[in-house]
Protein backbone atom coordinates (compact mmCIF):
# COMPACT_ATOMS: atom_id res chain seq x y z
CA UNK A 1 0.00 0.00 0.00
CA UNK A 2 0.92 3.62 -0.46
CA UNK A 3 -0.49 5.68 2.40
CA UNK A 4 -0.75 9.45 2.23
CA UNK A 5 -1.71 12.37 4.43
CA UNK A 6 -3.02 15.41 2.60
CA UNK A 7 -4.44 18.84 3.32
CA UNK A 8 -3.39 22.14 4.84
CA UNK A 9 -1.05 22.15 7.86
CA UNK A 10 -3.01 21.21 10.96
CA UNK A 11 -5.95 19.87 8.92
CA UNK A 12 -4.41 16.82 7.25
CA UNK A 13 -6.55 13.83 6.35
CA UNK A 14 -5.56 10.19 5.76
CA UNK A 15 -5.59 8.71 2.29
CA UNK A 16 -4.21 5.99 0.09
CA UNK A 17 -3.38 5.54 -3.58
CA UNK A 18 -5.34 2.94 -5.50
CA UNK A 19 -3.81 0.71 -8.16
CA UNK A 20 -4.36 3.42 -10.80
CA UNK A 21 -2.60 6.06 -8.71
CA UNK A 22 -5.80 7.87 -7.73
CA UNK A 23 -5.78 9.39 -4.25
CA UNK A 24 -8.61 7.99 -2.11
CA UNK A 25 -9.87 9.42 1.18
CA UNK A 26 -9.56 7.18 4.27
CA UNK A 27 -11.05 9.53 6.84
CA UNK A 28 -14.28 7.52 7.14
CA UNK A 29 -12.16 4.58 8.36
CA UNK A 30 -9.22 6.19 10.16
CA UNK A 31 -8.74 9.39 12.16
CA UNK A 32 -5.20 9.76 10.81
CA UNK A 33 -2.13 7.74 9.84
CA UNK A 34 -0.03 7.71 12.99
CA UNK A 35 1.45 5.34 15.56
CA UNK A 36 -1.88 3.68 16.39
CA UNK A 37 -2.57 2.92 12.72
CA UNK A 38 0.83 1.39 11.94
CA UNK A 39 0.27 -1.89 13.77
CA UNK A 40 0.43 -4.98 11.52
CA UNK A 41 -3.21 -5.86 12.17
CA UNK A 42 -4.43 -2.41 11.09
CA UNK A 43 -2.22 -2.36 8.00
CA UNK A 44 -3.45 -5.82 7.02
CA UNK A 45 -7.06 -4.67 7.32
CA UNK A 46 -6.33 -1.64 5.15
CA UNK A 47 -4.65 -3.83 2.54
CA UNK A 48 -7.84 -5.88 2.24
CA UNK A 49 -9.96 -2.84 1.33
CA UNK A 50 -11.16 -2.29 -2.22
CA UNK A 51 -9.68 1.19 -2.59
CA UNK A 52 -11.83 1.99 -5.63
CA UNK A 53 -14.88 2.12 -3.34
CA UNK A 54 -13.38 4.96 -1.32
CA UNK A 55 -14.09 8.60 -2.27
CA UNK A 56 -11.61 10.02 -4.76
CA UNK A 57 -9.85 13.20 -3.65
CA UNK A 58 -10.09 16.18 -5.94
CA UNK A 59 -6.52 17.08 -6.81
CA UNK A 60 -4.27 19.01 -6.65
CA UNK A 61 -3.90 19.00 -2.87
CA UNK A 62 -1.00 19.63 -0.53
CA UNK A 63 0.75 16.42 0.49
CA UNK A 64 1.89 16.27 4.10
CA UNK A 65 4.38 14.08 5.91
CA UNK A 66 2.68 10.68 5.53
CA UNK A 67 3.09 9.81 9.23
CA UNK A 68 1.46 11.81 12.02
CA UNK A 69 2.67 11.87 15.59
CA UNK A 70 6.30 11.04 14.86
CA UNK A 71 8.01 10.68 18.23
CA UNK A 72 11.61 10.93 17.10
CA UNK A 73 13.79 11.00 14.02
CA UNK A 74 16.97 8.95 14.39
CA UNK A 75 19.57 9.39 11.66
CA UNK A 76 22.55 7.35 10.53
CA UNK A 77 25.49 9.39 9.33
CA UNK A 78 28.17 8.37 6.82
CA UNK A 79 26.38 5.14 5.89
CA UNK A 80 27.70 5.12 2.31
CA UNK A 81 31.43 4.72 1.83
CA UNK A 82 31.55 7.19 -1.07
CA UNK A 83 29.79 9.87 1.00
CA UNK A 84 32.16 9.42 3.94
CA UNK A 85 35.15 9.78 1.62
CA UNK A 86 33.78 12.88 -0.12
CA UNK A 87 33.36 14.45 3.33
CA UNK A 88 37.04 13.72 4.06
CA UNK A 89 36.21 11.14 6.72
CA UNK A 90 36.99 7.47 7.11
CA UNK A 91 34.01 5.12 6.78
CA UNK A 92 32.79 4.31 10.29
CA UNK A 93 33.23 0.94 11.98
CA UNK A 94 29.93 1.38 13.87
CA UNK A 95 26.83 3.33 12.79
CA UNK A 96 27.08 7.06 13.50
CA UNK A 97 23.84 8.26 15.13
CA UNK A 98 22.33 11.72 15.51
CA UNK A 99 18.83 13.14 15.89
CA UNK A 100 16.67 15.54 13.93
CA UNK A 101 13.98 17.60 15.65
CA UNK A 102 10.42 16.49 14.88
CA UNK A 103 9.63 20.18 14.27
CA UNK A 104 11.79 19.86 11.14
CA UNK A 105 9.19 17.61 9.50
CA UNK A 106 7.45 18.97 6.43
CA UNK A 107 5.55 17.79 3.39
CA UNK A 108 7.43 16.53 0.34
CA UNK A 109 6.70 19.63 -1.75
CA UNK A 110 6.62 22.30 0.96
CA UNK A 111 9.12 25.16 0.66
CA UNK A 112 12.63 24.51 1.96
CA UNK A 113 13.32 27.32 4.42
CA UNK A 114 16.89 28.62 4.45
CA UNK A 115 17.27 30.10 7.93
CA UNK A 116 18.56 33.58 8.71
CA UNK A 117 22.33 33.46 9.05
CA UNK A 118 22.72 30.15 7.21
CA UNK A 119 25.48 30.03 4.58
CA UNK A 120 25.92 26.35 3.73
CA UNK A 121 22.51 24.71 3.40
CA UNK A 122 22.90 21.28 1.80
CA UNK A 123 20.80 18.37 0.54
CA UNK A 124 20.81 14.62 1.30
CA UNK A 125 18.43 12.16 -0.37
CA UNK A 126 17.73 9.21 1.94
CA UNK A 127 15.64 6.12 2.53
CA UNK A 128 13.52 6.51 5.65
CA UNK A 129 12.28 3.56 7.73
CA UNK A 130 9.00 3.93 9.65
CA UNK A 131 8.66 1.79 12.77
CA UNK A 132 5.42 -0.14 13.16
CA UNK A 133 5.92 -2.06 16.42
CA UNK A 134 8.05 -1.37 19.48
CA UNK A 135 11.70 -2.36 19.07
CA UNK A 136 14.04 -2.62 22.05
CA UNK A 137 17.24 -4.68 22.11
CA UNK A 138 16.11 -6.58 19.03
CA UNK A 139 18.19 -8.99 16.97
CA UNK A 140 19.06 -8.27 13.35
CA UNK A 141 17.17 -11.38 12.23
CA UNK A 142 13.90 -9.96 13.62
CA UNK A 143 14.50 -6.27 12.86
CA UNK A 144 12.42 -5.98 9.68
CA UNK A 145 9.41 -7.43 11.51
CA UNK A 146 9.22 -4.10 13.36
CA UNK A 147 8.99 -2.02 10.17
CA UNK A 148 5.67 -0.60 8.96
CA UNK A 149 7.10 0.75 5.72
CA UNK A 150 9.48 3.09 3.95
CA UNK A 151 9.52 6.74 2.89
CA UNK A 152 11.60 9.09 0.79
CA UNK A 153 13.37 11.78 2.81
CA UNK A 154 15.62 14.79 2.34
CA UNK A 155 17.96 15.20 5.32
CA UNK A 156 18.56 18.92 4.81
CA UNK A 157 21.64 20.18 6.64
CA UNK A 158 23.13 23.57 7.40
CA UNK A 159 26.80 22.59 7.25
CA UNK A 160 28.20 25.70 8.96
CA UNK A 161 25.99 25.07 11.98
CA UNK A 162 26.66 21.34 11.84
CA UNK A 163 30.46 21.45 11.56
CA UNK A 164 31.70 24.90 12.54
CA UNK A 165 29.70 25.78 15.66
CA UNK A 166 31.03 23.14 18.05
CA UNK A 167 29.19 20.34 19.81
CA UNK A 168 26.97 17.82 18.07
CA UNK A 169 25.65 17.68 14.49
CA UNK A 170 22.05 18.18 15.63
CA UNK A 171 22.13 21.98 15.52
CA UNK A 172 22.68 21.88 11.76
CA UNK A 173 19.90 19.35 11.19
CA UNK A 174 16.80 20.56 13.00
CA UNK A 175 15.53 23.81 11.45
CA UNK A 176 11.92 23.97 10.28
CA UNK A 177 11.51 22.21 6.87
CA UNK A 178 14.83 20.33 7.21
CA UNK A 179 13.04 16.94 7.12
CA UNK A 180 10.71 16.71 4.11
CA UNK A 181 9.13 13.24 4.15
CA UNK A 182 6.95 11.54 1.53
CA UNK A 183 5.01 11.73 -0.73
CA UNK A 184 3.77 8.43 0.66
CA UNK A 185 4.50 5.61 3.08
CA UNK A 186 5.05 2.36 1.20
CA UNK A 187 4.23 -0.67 3.33
CA UNK A 188 6.57 -3.64 3.42
CA UNK A 189 4.24 -5.89 1.45
CA UNK A 190 4.77 -3.63 -1.56
CA UNK A 191 8.48 -2.95 -0.95
CA UNK A 192 9.94 -6.02 0.77
CA UNK A 193 13.66 -5.33 0.18
CA UNK A 194 15.02 -1.98 1.44
CA UNK A 195 18.41 -2.79 -0.11
CA UNK A 196 17.15 -2.68 -3.71
CA UNK A 197 16.22 0.99 -4.07
CA UNK A 198 17.80 3.57 -6.35
CA UNK A 199 18.02 7.13 -5.00
CA UNK A 200 18.58 10.38 -6.93
CA UNK A 201 18.55 14.12 -6.35
CA UNK A 202 18.73 17.15 -8.67
CA UNK A 203 19.26 20.85 -8.01
CA UNK A 204 17.93 23.19 -10.69
CA UNK A 205 17.74 20.25 -13.08
CA UNK A 206 21.34 19.11 -12.54
CA UNK A 207 21.77 15.57 -11.24
CA UNK A 208 23.77 15.74 -8.00
CA UNK A 209 23.17 12.37 -6.34
CA UNK A 210 22.67 8.96 -7.91
CA UNK A 211 23.02 6.10 -5.44
CA UNK A 212 21.58 2.77 -4.43
CA UNK A 213 20.72 1.28 -1.05
CA UNK A 214 22.68 -1.86 -1.94
CA UNK A 215 25.72 0.31 -1.16
CA UNK A 216 24.90 0.74 2.54
CA UNK A 217 27.80 0.17 4.92
CA UNK A 218 25.26 -0.91 7.53
CA UNK A 219 22.05 -2.45 6.19
CA UNK A 220 18.61 -1.71 7.58
CA UNK A 221 18.39 -4.74 9.95
CA UNK A 222 21.83 -3.94 11.39
CA UNK A 223 20.94 -0.26 11.82
CA UNK A 224 17.63 -0.98 13.57
CA UNK A 225 19.13 -3.59 15.87
CA UNK A 226 22.01 -1.25 16.69
CA UNK A 227 19.79 1.75 17.49
CA UNK A 228 17.52 -0.42 19.63
CA UNK A 229 20.41 -1.21 21.97
CA UNK A 230 20.62 2.47 22.94
CA UNK A 231 17.01 3.66 22.76
CA UNK A 232 13.55 2.17 22.39
CA UNK A 233 12.03 2.60 18.95
CA UNK A 234 8.29 3.20 19.04
CA UNK A 235 5.58 3.03 16.35
CA UNK A 236 5.75 6.15 14.23
CA UNK A 237 9.44 6.76 14.81
CA UNK A 238 11.42 7.44 11.63
CA UNK A 239 14.96 6.22 10.98
CA UNK A 240 16.89 7.97 8.21
CA UNK A 241 19.51 5.59 6.85
CA UNK A 242 22.15 7.88 5.33
CA UNK A 243 22.89 9.50 1.99
CA UNK A 244 25.08 8.52 -0.98
CA UNK A 245 27.80 10.74 -2.46
CA UNK A 246 26.94 13.94 -4.25
CA UNK A 247 26.05 16.38 -1.48
CA UNK A 248 26.93 20.03 -1.94
CA UNK A 249 29.70 19.87 0.65
CA UNK A 250 31.53 17.28 -1.44
CA UNK A 251 31.37 19.07 -4.82
CA UNK A 252 34.73 19.70 -6.50
CA UNK A 253 36.58 21.96 -7.00
CA UNK A 254 34.33 24.05 -4.71
CA UNK A 255 31.37 23.11 -2.50
CA UNK A 256 27.94 24.17 -3.75
CA UNK A 257 25.16 25.13 -1.37
CA UNK A 258 21.50 26.03 -1.73
CA UNK A 259 20.31 29.60 -2.23
CA UNK A 260 16.86 31.20 -2.42
CA UNK A 261 15.06 30.25 -5.60
CA UNK A 262 16.86 26.94 -6.08
CA UNK A 263 14.63 23.97 -6.84
CA UNK A 264 15.48 20.57 -5.33
CA UNK A 265 13.94 17.42 -6.85
CA UNK A 266 14.56 13.96 -5.48
CA UNK A 267 13.16 10.48 -5.82
CA UNK A 268 13.58 6.80 -5.12
CA UNK A 269 12.34 3.63 -6.76
CA UNK A 270 8.83 2.89 -5.48
CA UNK A 271 8.89 5.81 -3.03
CA UNK A 272 7.83 8.64 -5.33
CA UNK A 273 9.34 12.10 -5.78
CA UNK A 274 9.68 15.35 -3.87
CA UNK A 275 10.18 18.94 -5.11
CA UNK A 276 11.17 21.84 -2.87
CA UNK A 277 11.77 25.48 -3.72
CA UNK A 278 14.26 27.24 -1.44
CA UNK A 279 13.00 30.32 0.38
CA UNK A 280 14.98 32.67 2.65
CA UNK A 281 13.45 33.23 6.10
Amino acid sequence: MRLIRYGLPGAERPGMLDAQGILRDLSMLLPDIGPAQLAPRTLAALAAIDATRLPAVQEPVRLACPVAGVGKIVCVGLNYRDHALEAGLQPPTEPVLFMKAVTALSGPNDPLLIPHGATKTDWEVELGVVIGTRAQRIAEAQALQHVAGYVLANDVSERAWQMERGGQWDKGKGHDSFAPIGPWLVTTDELPDPHAIGLWLEVNGQRMQDGHTSQFIFGVPQVLAYISQFMRLEPGDVVLTGTPAGVGLGRKPQPVFLKPGDVVRLGAGGLGEQCQTCVQV
